[in-house]
C-alpha cells in the first residue's frame, strides 16, 4: 500500500511538471557550447533555483529561419506542452529577408501555437544595424505587434545584455559563450515564470 502510494505520489508530481520548448535557432541550440551551458539547459536549472521546477525541451535548430520553423512547427512538438519560447528571427535579419515575410511566418506559427492552446513567450529580435533605418524599424516592430495581437509574453530583445560585448559573445561576434548565455536566462527567467503562471500582461 504504501509503495503504491508513493508511485502515486511520484506519478502525480511528474504530471504537474511544466514542459517547455524552447523553438528556435542556434541562439537555443546552443551552437559552439557545451550541452550543459546551452539556453535550454540552464534555463531549467534557473526555474528549478526560483521554486519552479520544469522540463525544458531543446528545440533549437541552427540556421533556422522563421520560414524554417514554420516548417517543422506542427510536426516538432510533444502532443503536452505548457509553454513555447519562440525565439527565431535572427537569420532573417542576417539574411535580410523582407520583414513582411518574417512577420507572416512567425503570425503562422502563433496561430497554430493558439489553436493548440499552448501558452507562448515571443523572444524578439533587432535587426543588424549595417542593414538601415528602414528595414530596421520594419523588422524591429514586428515581433511586439505580434506579440499583442495573439497576446504572448514578450521578452523585447533575446539578446539583450549581450549583444555586441565580446566578453560575452563567442569569436564569431554572434553567438553568445557559457557566460552570455547565463546573461540571458538571468534576464528571461522572471518572464519565463511569469508566462508559466498565465501573466502576459505583467511580463511585458
Amino acid at each position: 500500500m504504501l509503495v503504491g502510494a508513493l508511485l502515486l505520489s511520484a506519478t502525480a508530481q511528474a504530471s504537474e511538471t511544466p514542459v517547455i520548448v524552447a523553438f528556435g535557432d542556434s541562439l537555443t541550440a546552443g551552437y559552439g557550447l557545451e550541452d550543459a551551458d546551452s539556453f535550454p539547459v540552464r534555463l531549467e536549472a534557473s526555474l528549478a533555483e526560483n521554486g519552479t521546477p520544469a522540463r525544458v525541451i531543446n528545440s533549437g535548430v541552427s540556421g533556422d529561419t522563421t520560414a524554417g520553423g514554420r516548417a517543422r512547427l506542427a510536426w516538432s512538438l510533444p502532443e503536452e506542452v505548457d509553454l513555447v519560447i519562440l525565439e527565431l528571427g535572427a537569420n532573417d535579419g542576417l539574411r535580410a529577408i523582407d520583414p513582411a515575410e518574417t512577420e507572416a511566418n512567425l503570425d503562422a506559427m502563433l496561430a497554430e501555437l493558439q489553436r493548440r492552446d499552448i501558452d507562448v513567450l515571443l523572444a524578439g529580435m533587432l535587426a543588424p544595424p549595417n542593414l538601415g533605418w528602414e528595414y530596421g524599424e520594419a523588422f524591429n516592430s514586428v515581433f511586439p505587434r505580434l506579440a499583442e495581437k495573439y497576446d504572448a509574453t514578450f521578452y523585447p530583445f533575446f539578446l539583450d545584455g549581450v549583444a555586441a560585448d565580446p566578453a560575452l559573445n563567442q569569436p564569431d561576434g554572434i553567438h553568445p559563450n557559457a557566460e552570455g548565455v547565463a546573461r540571458i536566462v538571468e534576464r528571461i527567467t522572471p518572464y519565463v515564470l511569469r508566462a508559466l503562471d498565465g501573466d502576459a500582461t505583467a511580463a511585458r
